[in-house]
C-alpha cells in the first residue's frame, strides 16, 4: 500500500499569499484615513498627486491623479507613499497580471484612473486581489508549467508558477512597507498635533 505524495500546489500557491492577506495583511488597512493615505513621512517622496503638482521625473495616469516615477530609478530611490505603493499593488503587481493572464480588465499605470481616496484605493485594491486570487486558484499543474508568455517580458519562457511566486512576494513585500508606514504615521500622529 503506497503513499500519495502528490501536492496540490494551486491550493498551495494560493493559501500562501491568502493566508496572510486575510489574517495580517487586509484587517491592518482597516481604518486608513485620507490624510495617512497621503501622508509623505519625508521629504522628496513619490506619491499620486493631482496631474501637473508632480516634481518627479515621469508622472503618469488617466485621470486627475498621477503616480510619480523614473526611468532608471535614481539610487538611493525616493521614498514612497501609501498612495503610492497601494497604486503600485493595484496597477503592476495584480491589476496587469490578473489582465494578462487572467482576462481581467486592462490595467496599466499610464492609463489608471488613481483613487483620490483612501477608501477609493482599498477598494480597488480588494478587487485586484479578488481577480488575481481567483485567477491562481483556478490553475492547473499544466498551467503552472506552461511559460508565462510576452506579457511578462524577460521571463516570458518562465512557468507561471514563478510568477504567481513573484506576486506573492511582491504582496508580501510591498503590503509590509504600507503596515510600516502606518505604524509610523500613528506613532508619530502627537507630534503633528
Amino acid at each position: 500500500m503506497g503513499t500519495d505524495t502528490r501536492i496540490d500546489w494551486t491550493s498551495q500557491l494560493v493559501d500562501q499569499l491568502d493566508w496572510h492577506w486575510q489574517h495580517h495583511l487586509r484587517p491592518r488597512l482597516d481604518g486608513l484615513g485620507d490624510e495617512e493615505y497621503a501622508w509623505e513621512p519625508v521629504a522628496g517622496c513619490w506619491s499620486v498627486r493631482p496631474r501637473g503638482a508632480s516634481t518627479a521625473p515621469m508622472a503618469v495616469g488617466g485621470g486627475d491623479l498621477v503616480l510619480e516615477f523614473a526611468v532608471p530609478e535614481p539610487v538611493p530611490a525616493p521614498v514612497t507613499t501609501i498612495s503610492w505603493r497601494l497604486a503600485h499593488l493595484v496597477v503592476g503587481v495584480l491589476g496587469a497580471r490578473a489582465a494578462s493572464h487572467f482576462g481581467g480588465p486592462p490595467v496599466g499605470y499610464e492609463t489608471f484612473d488613481y483613487p483620490a481616496t483612501a477608501a477609493g484605493a482599498l477598494a480597488r485594491l480588494d478587487e485586484a486581489y479578488a481577480r488575481w486570487r481567483d485567477g491562481v486558484a483556478g490553475l492547473g499543474e499544466r498551467d503552472l508549467a506552461r511559460p508565462c508568455g510576452p506579457a511578462e517580458g524577460p521571463y516570458a519562457e518562465h512557468p507561471l508558477a514563478a510568477l504567481v511566486l513573484h506576486v506573492n512576494r511582491e504582496v508580501l513585500h510591498h503590503g509590509a512597507e504600507v503596515l510600516l508606514l502606518r505604524d509610523l504615521y500613528r506613532h508619530g500622529a502627537a507630534s503633528r498635533s
